[in-house]
């Protein structure tokens, strides 16, 4: 059984392209996928393989979640999906299983070469259209993955719609964020083994801390990823601790108790707080939720009255109200 051998990686950039060989006709569509990688478009765009949960979320947000045969494993949950959806290990996609599903198109997401060899050839050269949509680091680069998702699939005016609900939330938020005199400083951590990491000015976290009138404690790294010492962050003492790591039974609790941070004013006061992890780390329309969670937790009396972003995900909590119940935050679970 032929099996591709490349690790997929969330949040990374693909290393090398991908095109659809398919013949042309003087009536194929032409485009650049967000790779710059010249693409012909079949006709039909009917079964659709995305691999990548924020390549699905933005397709289910289309209105497309129906023409998705197969996806990989992080995308189950997402609403939509059909019942008979075949998921795929990230990193080891069955070759062979692709082949038999006779897809129209592929998306795929962050890749990595395996022996130097592209993986994803041989579905090229059967004519299947592979599209890589490298996941972006800015909000703008966001809103532009979702129009091109929505132009290659004819439904551009969907996708625009959904940017500009975006758009629309974000400013509401923003024109409140820039009320703010006295802008609470903020530490984000992302990962705790095997050892805490972070991110400077260099990716979309940073612009919605930025957006809700706060401000990143290592902001002044240009690093995107920061690996962090903890006497730095120690030594900065932020009012607020946010994190989205999710492989751990309770990582507010992991870092209330964390040894030597008792002195940081975010322990002492207890604002030490969880983000929804997929709203957070997936670059979909549905960073949104996550700048509503932070604004709330971070200035809960000026953002008291937020709405409930329209384009959620609602098969997840959406964990937007916090309350403070025994010594850490617990989340009110609105449906």
């Amino acid at each position: 059984m032929y099996r591709i051998l490349a690790l997929l990686l969330i949040g990374t950039t693909a290393l090398f392209a991908t095109s659809c060989q398919a013949p042309q006709s003087p009536d194929t569509p032409q485009a650049m996928d967000r790779e710059g990688n010249p693409v012909l478009l079949p006709a039909r765009r009917d079964r659709i393989i995305s691999l990548g949960p924020s390549n699905t979320e933005i397709l289910a947000a289309l209105g497309l979640a129906g023409r998705i045969i197969a996806a990989d494993n992080y995308s189950q949950g997402i609403p939509g999906l059909a019942n008979d959806v075949l998921f795929f290990d990230m990193l080891a996609p069955d070759g062979e299983q692709i082949v038999h599903l006779e897809p129209d198109v592929i998306f795929v997401t962050g890749m990595s070469k395996a022996g130097g060899a592209n993986p994803f050839k041989m579905f090229s050269s059967m004519g299947t259209c592979v599209i890589a949509i490298p996941s972006s680091t800015s909000i703008d680069g966001i809103k532009e993955d979702i129009r091109f998702i929505a132009k290659v699939m004819d439904v551009a005016e969907k996708g625009d719609r959904i940017v500009a609900d975006m758009e629309s939330e974000m400013n509401r938020i923003k024109a409140v964020g820039e009320t703010v005199t006295d802008r609470k400083t903020i530490y984000f951590e992302i990962s705790v083994t095997p050892y805490p990491y972070s991110f400077g000015k260099g990716v979309y976290l940073n612009e919605m801390i930025e957006i809700i009138g706060a401000e990143n404690i290592l902001a002044d790294r240009e690093s995107s990823w920061v690996a962090v010492q903890v006497e730095d962050v120690v030594r900065k003492n932020p009012d607020i601790i946010l994190t989205n790591v999710d492989d751990l039974d309770d990582p507010v609790k992991t870092i209330m108790s964390r040894p030597g941070w008792g002195t940081i004013t975010a322990i002492q006061n207890r604002d030490v707080y969880y983000i929804d992890a997929d709203a957070s780390s997936r670059p979909s329309h549905n960073i949104v939720k996550a700048l509503q969670e932070m604004a709330k937790v971070v200035y809960p009396d000026k953002y008291e009255t937020m709405r409930q972003y329209g384009h959620l995900n609602q098969s997840t909590r959406v964990l937007i109200k916090a309350r403070r119940v025994s010594q850490y935050p617990i989340y009110t679970d609105l449906r």
